[in-house]
């Protein structure tokens, strides 16, 4: 019996080990997006911008309303997308911020598309908080009315951002309480992860307003999770959708009204 736990014990330690290292292309998999030209043409509206980082130029993209007859300060909207995506994917199905005259700041994660270094909760960071700044020392941005929205793991980039800058409000879709709660799905030692983006954390000292926006079916992070991100937040709303993970939300024209409504009821937006 002795030999046999020490064999089972071994073969243990083996997995972990050996899902220790590969836990990052779990987490980051960056490969499964179409590759990217290195000259692909943007859109009119988009305004191309590198973020330079200790490891290297990372890609944004920034879409402002168009200026009218005043000189007024816009809001602007720094989005963080999924984990098996790229800014490249989103600038047609946010644009609508634009219309409510909010703007709008995609920022890459290290290491996918076109953008140097490799991802991690650190890079991750890093380069948010180096986009937060450039946004800042803009003079047609809002410095005060900063809004953070994170889709699936993106949700950890925007919480990881507003812990460390004063953002205004968050929008958190479908996203994770900790990276560390899905550890025992794998049989996985929590403190083992690497990358652990503990947005429950975040959420019990923000006091600004929280959307929370989660599919009641979502099969990749459980519906749990969005209720307790919402239970724990001060100023919160919460949207159920009749969806699952990658069909959340399911109407959009639905979602952009909803979110209209958050927008306006904190005073986010231009009236």
């Amino acid at each position: 019996m002795l030999k046999t736990g020490l064999w089972i014990l071994g073969l243990y330690a083996s997995y972990a080990c050996l899902l220790f290292f590969l836990q990052r292309s779990v987490i980051f998999p960056r490969f499964l997006t179409a590759p990217s030209t290195e000259t692909e043409t943007l859109p009119a509206g988009i305004e191309r911008v590198w973020i330079n980082a200790s490891f290297g130029k990372v890609e944004s993209y920034l879409m402002l309303p168009e200026k009218g007859a005043g000189t007024r300060k816009v809001p602007v909207v720094i989005f963080a997308h999924g984990n098996a995506e790229r800014i490249d994917f989103w600038p047609q199905e946010l644009k609508p911020f634009i219309h409510l005259g909010v703007g709008l700041f995609l920022i890459e994660y290290p290491g996918y598309g076109r953008s140097e270094g490799a991802p991690s909760q650190r890079s991750i960071i890093e380069v948010f908080d180096k986009g937060f700044e450039f946004l800042i020392g803009r003079a047609d941005v809002d410095p005060n009315r900063i809004i953070l929205f994170g889709r699936s793991l993106g949700g950890g980039a925007a919480c990881a951002l507003a812990e460390k800058r004063p953002v205004r409000a968050l929008i958190l879709m479908s996203t994770f309480i900790s990276i560390r709660s899905f550890a025992a799905r794998y049989l996985f030692p929590p403190f083992l992860i690497r990358d652990p983006f503990d947005n429950l954390a975040v959420i019990r000292k923000f006091k600004g307003p929280v959307l929370i926006v989660h599919g009641s079916h979502d099969e990749v992070i459980p519906y749990r999770h969005g209720k307790i991100l919402y239970e724990l937040a001060s100023l919160k709303e919460l949207i159920t959708y009749n969806a699952g993970h990658n069909d959340c939300p399911p109407d959009w024209s639905v979602f952009w009204k909803d979110v209209e409504r958050f927008l306006r009821r904190f005073d986010l937006i231009p009236t």
